[in-house]
């Protein structure tokens, strides 16, 4: 992204104009390298965001409310003494570095000072200073005497900007003149001025046909070609810019305006990855465990196939003991159980008696069968554990939405996966509701799950002649026809068909059996996992995976 210093000189304009007089009423610093500022101003209150985040510094307005702070860091209790009810007098970028100094009138209840708060916007190198007649107050991250830093960044030193880069100033048009002699390419252009980002330097390029004079990089930078906007890339947005020369775009009324519509969609993406990242981990961390669990249930199931070779050599012990005498280390005797009547030799204790020989195996064999009891229920359950969180699976796989989660996270906190966020004493928190996947098609509305809570829910509320769908042989979202006493076309089960293809676990094949019937023959088992059901008198369609956007309607819920 072009957080260059030709992008800030735009973006620090439009904030100057936004924000001048407003006075800040509230701080949040809502992680270590974030900052939140609540400034009133005759046109509203604005949400400002400083990120000094080395991947997605920034400095724009956002949308939404305050972000609720358990516990305020240090720096955001220092700019609360400092800045709270403070007055913005001014928003500015020093020289053409990619620096914000916002400039505040701060009246106290026995003093009145001017402090500026510099918002560095430099990637890794991105930092909050807070400085009072050029004095450091207080920094979102600090250096030492000892660590060797290039500049020295704790209270009380004097605050410095970065060191200026070997390279021509944009804004000076001699300087350009002075850096080249003939046309520059985007390479040479982001090598050799400085504050152009190589993504700006392209557009750069492609403005002037692939060669641009000083006079032409100097005239981009006053503005010559301002129209913010948003770039896209394969549908998404990839970028915000002052201008753009080549690729999908959409224009923006101005470059806050284009910013933040682009973070907007890096933030809900970061925050969708890092939940699905989350809770995937935690989720494949169970499965490992659960597939252990079933390895040693399995061993110890092998270990336990004689049981009936035991049982039997004791009803030999039995059926021969007249024949055996105390101190015999062996017995070979017929298995007339077997047809053939083969002689079998069996191992004996020479210090027991032959009874106690035949008790021996006798208890051996009913230890056997107690394990083996035992097993077949922890079996079961593992098996039944496995599959259910091979359905979580199917959910967070077909998530698109981070609402999706959250009770797929329920889910997991239930099982004992992963552990329950803590809230305040007396609050408890409730998991949202995210709405059911909902399309119109043919005239009939059709619903699909997104998780297993919700497609309990969905089965539960659908009527009697609802038509209901499910993948064959796969996890996958249940499906739901609303027929409202209606004899449903074949099109209309095909479309249903194919969304529950595709949010099922067979979404990459060419054809899934997908079984539908009406709702009153779905039954849920007593005590049965939640979104498990049985059903009968269904008949099965072939449906190709497909999950029909341009029928969504969830916003009409």
């Amino acid at each position: 992204m072009p957080q260059d210093a030709f992008t800030l000189r735009y973006v620090i304009r439009e904030l100057d104009e936004r924000l001048r007089g407003g006075k800040v009423s509230r701080i949040n610093q809502p992680a270590k390298d974030e900052l939140t500022l609540f400034i009133y101003t005759q046109k509203g209150t604005v949400k400002l965001e400083i990120c000094a985040h080395a991947q997605n510094c920034r400095l724009n307005i956002a949308e939404g409310g305050a972000h609720v702070q358990q516990a305020a860091l240090s720096f955001c209790m220092l700019l609360r003494k400092h800045l709270t009810g403070a007055v913005i007098k001014s928003v500015a970028q020093p020289g053409f570095e990619r620096i914000a100094a916002i400039t505040l009138d701060c009246a106290g209840d026995f003093d009145r000072a001017e402090r500026v708060l510099y918002c560095e916007i430099m990637g890794k190198y991105s930092n909050v200073i807070l400085t009072e007649n050029g004095r450091i107050l207080g920094a979102m991250k600090t250096t030492s005497l000892e660590s060797g830093a290039k500049r020295i960044l704790f209270t009380g030193a004097q605050y410095e900007l970065p060191e200026p880069q070997d390279k021509a100033d944009p804004t000076d048009l001699a300087a350009l003149e002075r850096a080249m002699t003939d046309g520059a390419d985007a390479d040479f252009i982001a090598a050799h001025v400085t504050g152009i980002s190589y993504a700006t330097a392209l557009d750069i390029e492609a403005a002037f046909a692939g060669k641009a004079g000083a006079n032409d990089i100097y005239e981009y930078v006053g503005g010559k070609f301002y129209a913010p906007c948003v770039s896209y890339k394969n549908g998404s947005p990839s970028d915000f810019k002052v201008c753009c020369f080549y690729g999908e775009k959409r224009p923006c009324p101005s470059l806050l305006e284009a910013q933040t519509a682009y973070y907007d969609y890096v933030c809900k993406k970061k925050a969708f990855d890092d939940k699905k990242r989350k809770l995937d981990s935690a989720l494949r961390s169970a499965e490992k465990k659960c597939e252990k669990r079933l390895g040693i249930i399995l061993n110890r199931l092998a270990e336990c196939r004689d049981i009936e070779d035991v049982k039997l050599k004791g009803e030999l012990i039995t059926a021969n003991i007249y024949a055996i005498k105390k101190g015999d280390d062996s017995l070979t005797a017929v298995n007339y159980y077997d047809e053939n009547m083969p002689e079998v030799k069996i191992a004996l204790d020479a210090q027991l008696t032959p009874a106690q020989n035949a008790q021996k195996y006798y208890k051996r064999y009913a230890k056997l069968k107690r394990t083996l009891e035992a097993l077949a229920v922890q079996k079961r359950d593992t098996e039944e554990e496995k599959a259910y969180l091979e359905s979580i699976r199917c959910s967070l796989d077909g998530a698109d939405d981070i609402s999706d989660f959250e009770e797929a996270e329920t889910e997991l906190i239930t099982l004992g996966v992963i552990k329950a966020e803590n809230t305040p004493k007396n609050k408890k928190k409730e998991t949202p509701r995210a709405p059911f996947r909902r399309y119109l098609y043919g005239g009939f509305t059709i619903v699909a799950g997104r998780n297993n809570m919700q497609n309990e829910r969905l089965t539960k509320g659908l009527a009697e002649r609802d038509v209901w769908l499910h993948a064959q042989r796969y996890h996958s979202s249940h499906v739901g026809i609303m027929t409202e006493g209606r004899d449903v076309p074949d099109d209309v089960i095909k479309t249903a068909a194919e969304i529950c293809a595709w949010y099922s676990e067979a979404r990459g094949g060419a054809k899934v059996p997908v079984d539908y019937t009406f709702k009153k023959f779905v039954k849920k088992p007593s005590g049965g996992k939640t979104g498990f059901v049985t059903y009968t008198d269904y008949k099965t369609a072939l449906a190709a995976p497909d999950g029909h956007a341009e029928l969504r309607c969830d916003d009409e819920q």
